[in-house]
């Protein structure tokens, strides 16, 4: 670029209990004073914010305004989405991924190239205003160049946090958020003492990696524990094992927080998995206001005691009665608020970008009710035959399904390839237009 405008920031690196900070003074327009900047590093240092300073706002950076290029660390459907959102704001999008048929390629420039492949990371930051990473497994050591050396403002400690799932519990736990008890396991005895503890059954998972059911073993005796530490320990990763929590409904909340400290949640999400994988996302979800309410603030507090920038997704457990425990956390956009897109007045991919450029965060409003419906590669030829018809079953419900296919290459018979968002007077009728509709039917188990 010819001519190039920085953030200014602080960046706070947390780790083993160390706090360091470095203040970016490449923008001018956004420079702190010496009083702010120490004022920044005082609050990040405290780690953890009460409630009462969650509508407490600060100036924050300059607002990177449309014109300017937006950097993403991953090239898949995320980054696809946040790059159609960007260019139709009016931003440049640039893109780092190795994959050459990248789905964000399709929208963004791209480099090609590995994760930890600092010397690509080094073009991505010269080429970018602001840099966003699409998904928690990305290079650490990738994240941590670009937070020194050009501006990334959702920072490296909130994705050491989430990538490291003992490390995400503790921060809950510290910020008065409830989790399922948890206990960090080296050893089988280790894991029967605690699964003792918990009542016999658990889930053991790896601290680290995983997704979509991957990396965890459910025990629901101890003479389960060997073979499940087996078969996850061989690698030598760090494990933990959480009590299993007897829960009668997954929720979501998709929480934003910018630069300045303005937060705004999105109305929780009712989820229901198959095999792992989300299937549906139901809004709103069908408990009462007050949990929804609950849950909400839930992810407030947590955005702010974070200190996230940009969106912070909280994976929440709900009980018979009504209690709400935290399952895991998620710092960027989630499959469960794809719904936004066609049902509230911001999209969730919007508000990420208006976050993390410190522009004021968008009206979050449900306009309808709404299901989301993923599509996998095994129901790539059922979606193709529905397009070429009229659906007679979504007049007759009054329902709107509005497609959203990622770009991939190849419709492997697992792996997300889409979504449908089904507008509807009332979720049932969405719920209805599902059940019947070919594309899923025979292909769920």
């Amino acid at each position: 670029m010819t001519t190039k405008t920085k953030q200014s920031m602080v960046s706070t690196m947390v780790e083993e209990g160390t706090h360091t900070s470095s203040l970016d003074k490449r923008h001018s327009a956004a420079q702190h004073d010496t009083k702010q900047a120490e004022q920044q590093y005082r609050a990040s240092e405290l780690n953890i914010t009460t409630e009462k300073t969650a509508s407490v706002q600060h100036q924050g950076p300059a607002p990177l305004l449309p014109g300017s290029t937006i950097g993403i660390l991953g090239g898949g459907q995320l980054g696809r989405m946040l790059a159609l959102d960007g260019l139709r704001m009016g931003y440049r999008m640039v893109t780092l991924d190795p994959a050459v048929d990248a789905p964000c390629s399709e929208a963004a420039k791209l480099i090609q190239a590995d994760y930890s492949d600092l010397a690509a990371a080094a073009k991505l930051g010269e080429l970018a205003d602001v840099i966003t990473y699409e998904f928690e497994n990305v290079a650490l050591e990738t994240v941590e160049k670009l937070e020194r050396e050009a501006y990334l403002p959702q920072g490296s400690h909130l994705l050491k946090l989430t990538q490291h799932r003992l490390r995400e519990k503790e921060a809950l736990t510290q910020a008065g958020v409830p989790v399922a008890p948890y206990a960090a396991i080296d050893s089988v005895e280790r894991l029967e003492e605690a699964l003792a503890q918990f009542g016999g059954r658990g889930v053991l998972k790896t601290a680290t990696g995983g997704y979509d059911g991957k990396g965890q073993r459910m025990i629901k005796q101890v003479e389960e524990a060997k073979a499940a530490y087996e078969d996850l320990a061989w690698a030598g990763t760090e494990l933990v094992l959480e009590a299993f929590i007897p829960f009668v409904m997954e929720m979501s909340v998709i929480a934003a927080r910018n630069a300045s400290g303005e937060i705004a949640t999105f109305p929780a999400a009712e989820n229901e998995h198959v095999n792992h994988i989300l299937h549906l996302s139901i809004v709103p979800a069908r408990v009462p206001a007050e949990v929804q309410e609950e849950a909400e603030r839930l992810a407030r507090r947590i955005a702010d005691s974070l200190q996230v920038v940009g969106l912070i997704a909280v994976e929440m457990f709900v009980t018979e009665d009504h209690q709400i425990i935290v399952n895991e956390l998620a710092p960027r956009p989630h499959n469960s608020g794809h719904y936004t897109m066609d049902a509230c007045a911001t999209s969730q991919f919007e508000q990420h970008l208006r976050a993390i450029c410190n522009l004021p965060l968008g009206d979050t409003t449900l306009r309808t009710p709404v299901v989301m419906a993923n599509l996998l590669g095994k129901h790539h030829e059922g979606m193709l035959q529905w397009m070429e018809k009229k659906d007679e079953s979504a007049e007759q419900l009054s329902v709107i399904p509005k497609l959203h296919w990622y770009g991939k290459s190849k419709a492997l018979p697992e792996r997300k390839m889409g979504h449908i968002n089904l507008l509807a007077d009332d979720v049932e009728a969405a719920l209805q237009w599902v059940e019947t509709n070919h594309i899923w039917r025979n292909t769920q188990s």
